[in-house]
This record gives C-alpha cells, sequence and structure tokens, in this order.
C-alpha cells in the first residue's frame, strides 16, 4: 500500500521549504505516516533560498529577504540520481534530494538547469509572473509523475492526494491513475484555486480546456472525492463549488503530539498523571524558555506572573489581526503580557501594514513584543508557555486552523472566533472562550458591506471574552486551571494526526470507495 501526498509545501525539521499552516500540517502527517509504519511517500519541490525572513534594523526599517537553506537540513538529505523532464519546450534537470522519517520518504525536487527553470525553486509562493507560477507547478507535475512511473511503479500505488490544487496538473501527467486520486482542499479563500490560461495547459500537456481553468474545479470534476478539512467546511465550500457538493468529505485537521507537545506534559500524559499542579509546574519551566526568547526583541522584559496572551499566526486579512492591536490601544490599563508574532506574504500589502502595526505596539508599550520571524522553533516556545491563545479568522474563512490545537494540548485556553475546526473542541466556558458567529457563507471580506458589520459586532465579543479570561487568570487562579486542564484533557485524542490519517487511510471514511459505505 504505497500512499502518495503531493504538495507545494511541507516543514520538516530544520528546513525553510514551507510558508505556513498547510506545510506544517503536511510535515505533521509525515512523522506521523512514519510512526505508524505507513508506506508515505510526498512529493514536494526544494526551495533553496525558502520562503520570507524578516529582518528588522537597529533604525525599526523593515526587509523580507530570502532564508536559505541551513547546513544542519541539507546533512539530513540525500540525493537521488538525476531526473529530467520536459518543460517550456527544454529539457529541465532536476535533483530529486530524499528526506527519511521510518517508513516514510519526502522527496524535493530542485531544478539545477537550464537558469530559468532553476529560478523555479528558488522561492515558494514568490513568481513574476502568471506564466512563471504556472511552470513552478507543471515542473511539480512532471517530475511527480516521471518518479512514480521510473522509480516507484505506478501500479504499486494505492492512493495520490493531492493537496490544494495547484498539485492538479498532475491530473493531465498521470490520467491512467485519475481512479486513485482525491484532492484535499485546505482554503476557500481564491488562493488556493488557481486559475490558469488555457494555452499553457495545451502548450505543456497537450490537453484542450476553456480558455481559463480553474484547477479545483478541474479536479472536482474529474474525480471522486474531495476530502475538505473541517466539518464546517463542507457546509462553505458547498456554497462555493455548488455542483460538487456530493463529493465533498469532511476529515478535520490534526497535529503531531510528538512534535508539539511539551515534552514533561508528554511523559505526565502517558503515564496518566496529568493534574493542575503537574500543568502549573510545567507551564512555569516553560516560561523561562519563553522569557529567554523575550529578551532576544526586548532585554528589559519581565513576564512576572502576567498572564501571556499569544497572537501568533500568518499576517493576513482574513485572520484578524487587527483586533488583538485594537485590544491593545484600548486596553492599556489591563495587567497582561501580549507576544505576537507572525509574518505576510512579501507582496501581501495587507499583511504588510499588520506586520508595521505590530512592531509599533512592540516599541510603544511595554509589555508587548513582536517576534517579526515565525517559524516552528518559536512556535513550539510559544505553545507550549503561553497562558491565553488567540484564534480569530473572519469567520468561513479558515478551513480549519491548527495553532489552537498545540495550545490546547498544552492546556493552554483558547479565545477562538466560531470557524474552522475550533467549533469541534472548544467548549464556551469549559476549556476556552468562543466569539462571534458561526457564518456558513462565504462573506467577501474586501467586497462585501456586510463584513465591516460583522467585525464591529465581533470584536465587541472578542473583547468582552478576552476580558473575562485575563481576569479569571489574575483573580480566580482555580478556575483558570481547571479550564487549561480540560484544555489539555479534552484535546489530545480529538486532535492526534495519527486518527486523522486513520481516517485518510485506513477507514472507510476517508477511503477511495467511500461512497459505498
Amino acid at each position: 500500500m504505497v500512499i502518495v501526498s503531493i504538495t507545494p509545501e511541507i516543514a520538516l525539521e530544520k528546513s525553510v521549504n514551507y510558508a505556513g499552516g498547510l506545510g506544517v500540517l503536511e510535515g505533521d502527517k509525515f512523522y506521523a505516516a512514519g510512526d505508524m509504519g505507513l508506506d508515505y511517500l510526498v512529493f514536494s519541490l526544494f526551495y533553496r533560498h525558502g520562503y520570507v525572513k524578516i529582518k528588522v534594523s537597529r533604525e525599526g526599517e523593515v526587509e523580507l529577504v530570502p532564508e536559505d537553506v541551513s547546513k544542519s537540513f541539507y546533512e539530513d538529505l540525500t540525493p537521488d540520481p538525476e531526473l529530467t523532464v520536459t518543460l517550456n519546450n527544454a529539457t529541465v534537470y532536476l535533483i530529486p534530494w530524499i528526506y527519511k522519517y521510518k517508513s516514510a520518504k519526502a522527496v524535493l525536487f530542485e531544478a539545477v538547469c537550464p537558469e530559468w527553470a532553476r529560478k523555479l525553486t528558488d522561492r515558494l509562493y514568490l513568481e513574476d509572473s502568471e506564466e512563471e507560477k504556472f511552470l513552478k507547478y507543471a515542473l511539480l507535475a512532471k517530475a511527480t509523475a516521471a518518479y512514480l512511473r521510473e522509480r516507484v511503479g505506478i501500479e504499486n500505488i494505492t492512493v495520490i492526494d493531492l493537496e490544494e490544487s495547484y498539485t492538479a496538473l498532475v491530473l493531465y501527467e498521470l490520467r491512467d491513475l485519475a481512479k486513485k486520486m482525491r484532492i484535499v482542499i485546505h482554503t476557500p479563500g481564491p488562493w488556493g484555486h488557481p486559475v490558469f490560461p488555457g494555452r499553457f495547459l495545451k502548450r505543456e500537456f497537450n490537453v484542450d480546456v476553456a480558455q481559463h481553468v480553474n484547477m479545483t474545479e478541474e479536479a472536482l470534476k474529474f474525480l471522486d472525492i474531495a476530502i475538505v478539512v473541517s466539518k464546517k467546511q463542507k457546509d462553505i465550500l458547498a456554497k462555493v463549488f455548488p455542483g460538487y457538493a456530493n463529493k465533498l468529505k469532511p476529515i478535520t485537521n490534526g497535529i503531531y503530539i510528538e512534535r508539539w507537545l511539551n515534552p514533561e506534559l508528554y511523559k505526565a500524559y502517558s503515564s496518566g498523571t496529568i493534574d493542575k499542579s503537574t500543568l502549573l509546574r510545567v507551564r512555569r519551566e516553560a516560561k523561562k524558555e519563553l522569557l529567554s526568547l523575550l529578551r532576544l526583541y526586548k532585554p528589559e522584559i519581565s513576564v512576572d506572573d502576567k498572564p501571556v496572551v499569544t497572537w501568533a499566526r500568518r499576517l493576513t486579512r482574513y485572520k484578524r489581526p487587527y483586533f488583538i492591536a485594537r485590544f491593545i490601544e484600548e486596553n492599556s490599563d489591563v495587567d497582561a503580557m501580549y507576544v505576537l508574532s507572525g509574518k505576510p506574504h512579501p507582496r501581501d500589502p495587507d499583511g504588510r501594514k499588520y506586520l508595521e502595526v505590530f512592531k509599533e505596539l512592540s516599541l510603544k508599550f511595554k509589555n508587548v513584543v513582536y517576534i517579526p520571524d515565525y517559524s516552528i522553533d518559536v512556535a513550539k516556545i510559544l505553545v507550549r508557555a503561553s497562558d491565553i491563545w488567540l484564534f480569530t479568522p473572519f469567520s468561513g474563512w479558515e478551513a480549519c486552523g491548527t495553532s489552537y490545537m498545540k495550545a490546547l494540548i498544552n492546556g493552554i485556553p483558547v479565545v477562538s472566533s466560531r470557524d474552522g475546526g475550533a467549533i469541534e473542541i472548544i467548549r464556551d466556558g469549559y476549556n476556552g472562550w468562543l466569539f462571534g458567529d458561526d457564518l456558513r457563507d462565504f462573506i467577501n471580506i474586501y467586497e462585501d458591506p456586510r463584513a465591516a458589520l460583522i467585525d464591529a459586532r465581533d470584536y465587541e465579543e472578542f473583547k468582552f471574552k478576552l476580558l473575562q479570561a485575563i481576569d479569571i487568570y489574575i483573580n480566580k487562579k482555580d478556575e483558570y486551571w481547571e479550564a487549561a486542564l480540560n484544555a489539555h484533557k479534552t484535546s489530545l485524542e480529538l486532535v492526534d494526526i495519527k486518527g486523522v490519517l486513520k481516517r485518510y487511510y485506513l477507514e472507510p471514511e476517508g477511503s477511495l470507495d467511500a461512497k459505498n459505505h
């Protein structure tokens, strides 16, 4: 049973070949599959200059620069024999870099020549033209197909999962395997549903299609199953793609517990000895590491016994970083420590604006620290040492989200909007706090006038719930630590990525013949 996953990005330990949630999720799946003994084969591109690194000068000037692959990550890779494909009427030479973990194997393709092709694997999600973006994912499709045919054997493949529709170009290369393919839709947002000119598809794959092709719709047309990553997203995407609602199968995302749970808590969890005193002791130790991190940005900072409130996500409009920014400005008398972290896409003007806002808040307030370079290592510290975690997306826009899962398993209650998979796990007043409406329509936050009204209403409830959470932490310690213990106990089994992989590959819910069950 050879399981194949094709993804635009994957966050492996020590790598920079990812931008955010999708990459981290695929990395978590990879390590869990290795632990489970699955014959798991992941294909992606090797981005030699990564995604983006944020540099802030002493004068406060912000620069978004490449982040080169580290020497230590290269040491974990082994090059496979060179592979060639035909792209843009030329022969392209690639190195397949191999990364192994137990029974799981990742194959990362690096284009080495010609020079124009080499640029395709320079940076993740950064292209200078529509054609360059198309060629990048056509390269991934052709290289994956060639590797499977020449080095795996297509007769050995059980299932191929296409992570987002950028990878659906492989449909044109492996048409004989379409019955073994599924698409996994990770976002309702328009950036996850690329539209390519038909002439590009004709040139590279010799197919006659429409003048412009939405690759998600193309995949939904040809494939029998589309996995969506939370129960709520089935309702949302059924309205985004109404003609294919019957093909949508919800399997809520999870996380790799061994990667994200504090090792001391993991020991206690494994031995069944978790209680409030254990959680308190482990949190205090974790805050020492957090304090060391914060002092890299503010040497004079002191956490003391203030509640640490954290907002750490990709900086983009629908995740509503402006909620916590406004809260800090309006509630300067609240005795809390605020940790803000996240990167924008370099060409997202909203994201870059929020970066500047976070930076200014950090300069203005002694109790605010902005960590610009959000990474897996930073995230591990934050999800283990915070006291209140924030998850604030505009309802209907977050397909699932996983940061709140990482916080919950570490006993950190979450203040969350009613979106994604959070509503499947968080119980208001028990293991966290919920705010806002549970919207089941996909509202255009850039154009629909209702968006501002929803924001205004949601913010007031967000402020109320966050003030309530801070007050409980400061003045009702027993109630806080009861909620923290509830967060840990109620989340572990629900969010374990191994359970997710069982539903993907070992149970009828996600199997290729799910329609017969």
